[in-house]
């Protein structure tokens, strides 16, 4: 199969991925482009761009016939889906075949086998793949799915057949919950796939999740690149990959290799998948599902076998065999990669919108960044959250982490609320650095971290901003014409996140001294963005958007506003009644009606943003007020959704 020009169907860093492989082997490129990607980086990589709808991504990124218009428009004759969005449609990569484009990806049938959890486990018990015992049978009534939750016992799986990222699964440990989390799981089920199937399971309590990466050409061959551990995850979403497992041998790696490539065989698999398994605590590995499709943690199985994944799919699918036999596999070194993503782990990791005012990816030995950011995008609501994938390589596992370590806290990124001090209080946690973490860690030995709390910024940051905070006047390209010598102490007070200081700062010969409470400070800002603060010279960069200012320093990146001269009731209290939404989206239920007597902490909006549902609960008793929403509406950041009075309260104030 010979083709000349790849539209790639995705967004994001994992389109930038694919252009860079392709364009390096000589193919011309389309991107493809919902109205706000606009301006996204993809979209300015690829050769020629065609714009496919509006933001929703059913129509434009899930749009099947835009996408083959934009192929036939720009005489694209293959199509590389990326991963998430059409990756895993069998339908889609049919109808590439009808309309004589290449799919570059395996065939539709083991698309669909093993998209199905329910089928793809009965295939893998038929070729001996280890599978956990469970229920997977065609009889999904209510009945028969009790029954069997009972013969399996607790702890309990609930699975989506269909599913994937963690919806529609469900971990029962207490049996009279099974019937209200069944019927939770298929609802969650139906709403994200379109299908209520459900498959049983009994849970393996504290596994590890390592998955093995497979390739299958149309000559026959299938091999095994190795493994990857992700057990570190959260709501069942990885956050850490890394290869090589560091609880696999050499013996173990042969074993669950061969598995996959058995599972592999069992579907005439061709292409890049991964078989994705279970190790549970005595060794024992499980099948789990296979992802038909290249994962988002690709690079680190790259930077240990020095393959090209990419490169290998392309090849793949113009017809040509593997470019490596088992035999010729081999692995060096180890790498770790973090997902870097626009949310706020202190609150229930909430996704984060805004516009990215300035990013600089770190760079060094072993050190990649694969990402799809440029200055001046706007950050929204309508897509995943994950912004970037930082991967470092070390000889060892642990020159790997520290390396990844350095590049989370070097990569510069300032405009919107991110993971980072999360992503590096995890590679530093002791858990994950001598090699025992499992899925159970982050709600484990790592619950009660620091980056989990929203701790406020330690007093240097607090000083620093103080001197940043206010705009530089002309010809003043660092040192604040504000602050002058000839007065005492100038108050400045600061917000960052609920947190507010106070802080007196006075200026003499280019040395400031700020105040704040009993800690005081000297610093001395310097050319090149440095600030030596009591005698210690470090590197800093921040951006003024607004009243705002953004500031990362020595590994931290806070935005505090300047709210000196701000109204004292500036900003809606907690308990005061007043419900925002946290982040643009859709409503997908409003759960109360206007008279309703409600109690804080009640649900009463849900409300859907970056892929995920969030719950808008209300912050004090009271009666809701007047409702306009209905579900479906699109509503802003920090738009009043819903009001709640409080009689009481009311009654004292006359």
């Amino acid at each position: 199969m010979s083709f000349e020009k790849i539209l790639i169907a995705n967004r994001g860093e994992i389109a930038c991925r694919v252009i860079a492989t392709a364009q390096s082997l000589g193919y011309r490129t389309v991107a493809v482009y919902s109205e706000p990607d606009t301006q996204a980086r993809h979209v300015q990589m690829a050769d020629e761009a065609v714009c496919i709808g509006p933001a929703l991504a059913s129509a434009s990124y899930l749009n099947v016939d835009a996408l083959l218009a934009a192929c036939q428009q720009t005489g694209a004759d293959a199509v590389h889906p990326g991963y998430g969005f059409l990756s895993e449609n069998a339908a889609f990569a049919k109808a590439c075949q009808n309309a004589g484009i290449t799919f570059i990806g395996p065939d539709e049938a083991a698309i669909h086998l093993m998209g199905s959890k329910r089928l793809s486990k009965i295939a893998m018990i038929e070729a001996g793949v280890p599978c956990i015992p469970g229920y997977e049978g065609e009889d999904q009534s209510d009945a028969t799915l009790l029954a069997e939750a009972e013969r399996i016992g607790l702890p309990l799986m609930i699975k989506a057949s269909a599913g994937g990222g963690g919806r529609g699964m469900r971990v029962v440990t207490d049996a009279s919950d099974i019937p209200a989390q069944l019927k939770s799981a298929r609802q969650e089920a139906a709403s994200a796939f379109g299908s209520d199937e459900l498959i049983l399971e009994r849970a393996v309590m504290e596994p590890r999740h390592v998955e093995i990466q497979v390739f299958g050409d149309r000559h026959g061959n299938v091999i095994h690149l190795g493994e990857r551990d992700c057990s570190v995850q959260r709501r069942h979403q990885k956050v850490v990959e890394e290869a090589p497992s560091p609880a696999v041998d050499a013996t173990l790696r042969a074993q669950m290799g061969e598995a996959a490539v058995n599972a592999a065989k069992a579907c005439n698999y061709v292409g890049a998948g991964t078989v994705e398994f279970l190790l549970a605590p005595n060794g024992e590995f499980y099948f789990l599902e296979m992802n038909t499709r290249l994962q988002v943690e690709h690079p680190v199985t790259e930077l240990v076998t020095g393959q090209d994944l990419v490169a290998w799919q392309i090849r793949v699918a113009r017809g040509e065999p593997l470019p490596l036999q088992q035999d010729q596999v081999t692995l060096s070194g180890h790498a770790i990669e973090v997902r870097l993503y626009a949310e706020d782990p202190a609150q229930n990791y909430m996704p984060q919108t805004g516009k990215i005012l300035h990013w600089r990816p770190a760079s060094g030995d072993g050190v990649r960044i694969d990402h799809g950011l440029c200055e001046g995008y706007l950050v929204g609501s309508h897509y995943d959250p994950m912004l970037a994938k930082i991967i470092a390589w070390g000889e060892s596992r642990d020159d790997a982490r520290r390396r990844l370590i350095r590049a989370v806290e070097d990569t510069q990124l300032m405009g919107v609320g991110d993971n980072r001090a999360f992503l590096a209080a995890i590679l530093r946690h002791s858990s994950f650095a001598n090699g025992t973490a499992t899925t159970a860690f982050i709600g484990g030995d790592f619950a009660n971290d620091a980056s989990l709390s929203g701790d406020a910024p330690q007093p240097s940051l607090w000083a620093l901003a103080a001197l940043l905070a206010r705009p530089a006047k002309p010809h003043s390209p660092d040192l604040q014409a504000w602050h002058s010598s000839s007065v005492g102490a100038q108050p400045l007070k600061l917000r960052c996140g609920d947190t507010e200081h106070t802080l007196y700062v006075q200026t003499q010969q280019g040395t400031s001294t700020v105040q704040l409470g009993d800690t005081h400070l000297q610093l001395a800002l310097e050319s090149g963005q440095r600030v030596t603060i009591n005698g210690v010279s470090a590197p800093y960069r921040f951006v003024h958007e607004g009243s705002q200012l953004w500031l990362q320093f020595q590994g931290h990146c806070v935005c505090f506003q300047d709210i000196t001269h701000s109204a004292v009731a500036g900003v809606d209290k907690a308990g005061s009644g007043h419900i925002r939404a946290p982040m643009d989206g859709a409503i997908v239920d409003v759960l109360v009606k206007e008279g309703d007597n409600i109690s804080r902490g009640q649900v009463l909006v849900a409300l859907e943003a970056m892929k995920m549902e969030h719950s808008l609960k209300a912050d004090c008793d009271g009666v809701v007020g007047p409702i306009t929403l209905k579900p479906g509406d699109q509503v802003k950041r920090q738009q009043l959704l819903v009001t709640i009075s409080n009689p009481e309260s009311s009654q004292e104030n006359q």
